[in-house]
């Protein structure tokens, strides 16, 4: 009787097809693992960067640091030109804070729509926000108040600890130790700039045989806020870039502004967009195009590949390139003892790279790394057929193709 219903048609056929279903599901490609998607974006896999924290650190991570840090060089001399001075004002500092973030919401909408671009995942969104509120709001608003009463030089003089705090903040959030070596080499780089602050900066304000030493002024306290919220939103950005390409960090975070950024822009125009000289202009545009988003691309990556801890570090050279730019750009006062300094901060970035950073426990780093995939995107799909995706910035009620996805 057992084998009479063995061989029976109705018993065989669902066998066979449960059989052949399993075949397929085992050979179908997992949407979660496709080439260009969330998890196998090259350069932000979870796993990577703590991989690497306790090994070596590419090249490319050094390069795309070193561009991100040249492009944020240039944002305090050309804040400094879109603000101006107090005797001569030109663009208001709220205005140019929020006015950056919404030009730079702008071309990032456009780009992820023609990019077709999913949105990202809802447990995702709180992350995206403080990002945006360290470098989107944080940052760019202390600053812009603050040089309106300091020089550019004075601001990157200050800013100088910024790439320890940020290593500090990194290494928090992910539960990372860096060895005692590593902070070593970390503080002697933030004590040749402050070393060079306190030597240099009563200089460049007031010229004479004596100098003055450095003073501070009531900005500086925005400065130290700024500094805090930069690093924070550094640390942010690079865990994020663990789950989404970092391209797309600062451009959701600047996306998701816009609610706030463009009504206030619009609300703050100025009165008179003629009397302000064209070069505020050029200075806003700059800094939301390239200070706001584009460097941001280039930096978010570098943290991705070689891990905020070590490669924060690049910063320390940035105090220098700003005031070599604030330099050229606005005609302050710089002199040859600089590039001593500058030489021995780069010293202490490269004998910095080969200290050792403890990565966090396996469990814990894969539970915190691992990507936020939509359960729509995590779906298998049979061969010969195209699996459902989320929705995009273009088409919010739509769905696309894989191809336009993983794009």
């Amino acid at each position: 009787m057992i084998q009479a219903i063995e061989r029976s048609p109705e018993v065989a056929a669902p066998a066979a097809q449960t059989a052949q279903a399993a075949r397929a599901a085992q050979a179908a490609p997992d949407i979660a693992t496709l080439p260009g998607s969330l998890t196998n974006d090259a350069g932000s896999r979870a796993d990577a960067p703590h991989d690497r924290q306790a090994g070596h650190v590419p090249g490319r991570a050094w390069l795309l640091g070193l561009l991100g840090t040249s492009l944020f060089a240039l944002s305090l001399p050309f804040t400094r030109l879109a603000v101006g001075t107090q005797a001569a004002p030109e663009l208001a500092p709220l205005f140019v804070a929020l006015a950056r973030a919404a030009l730079a919401g702008l071309l990032a909408a456009g780009w992820l729509a023609w990019r077709r671009t999913p949105w990202p995942p809802r447990r995702l969104w709180l992350s995206i926000g403080s990002v945006a509120a360290g470098v989107v709001f944080g940052f760019p608003l202390l600053t812009s108040l603050a040089l309106r009463q300091v020089d550019a030089v004075h601001a990157s003089l200050m800013l100088g600890l910024l790439p320890l705090a940020t290593a500090a903040i990194g290494a928090r959030l992910a539960r990372q130790r860096p060895s005692a070596t590593f902070w070593l080499w970390a503080a002697a780089g933030s004590a040749f700039v402050c070393a060079y602050a306190l030597r240099q900066g009563g200089q460049l304000a007031h010229p004479g045989p004596t100098g003055g030493g450095l003073q501070i002024q009531a900005a500086d306290a925005l400065l130290g806020l700024a500094m805090l919220a930069g690093g924070w939103g550094y640390a942010r950005g690079a865990l994020l870039a663990q789950q989404l390409p970092p391209e797309q960090v600062i451009s959701w975070a600047v996306v998701f502004s816009l609610p706030i950024t463009l009504p206030a822009a619009y609300w703050l125009w100025p009165q008179h967009p003629a009397a302000i000289a064209p070069t505020a202009w050029g200075a806003l545009a700059y800094l939301g195009i390239v200070s706001m988003w584009l460097g941001f691309f280039a930096w978010y990556r570098a943290l991705a590949l070689g891990g905020t801890v070590r490669v924060s570090q690049v910063q320390l050279l940035q105090p220098f390139l700003s005031m070599l730019a604030a330099s050229l750009l606005l005609g302050e006062r710089l002199d040859a003892t600089t590039l001593w300094f500058a030489l021995a901060v780069m010293a202490t970035v490269v004998a910095g790279r080969r200290a050792r950073v403890q990565a966090a426990a396996a469990g814990v780093s894969a539970a915190e790394a691992k990507p936020a995939v939509p359960a729509l995107l995590a779906t298998r799909v049979a061969p010969g057929t195209e699996p459902p995706l989320a929705p995009t910035l273009a088409e919010p009620n739509s769905t696309c193709n894989a191809k336009d996805a993983v794009r």
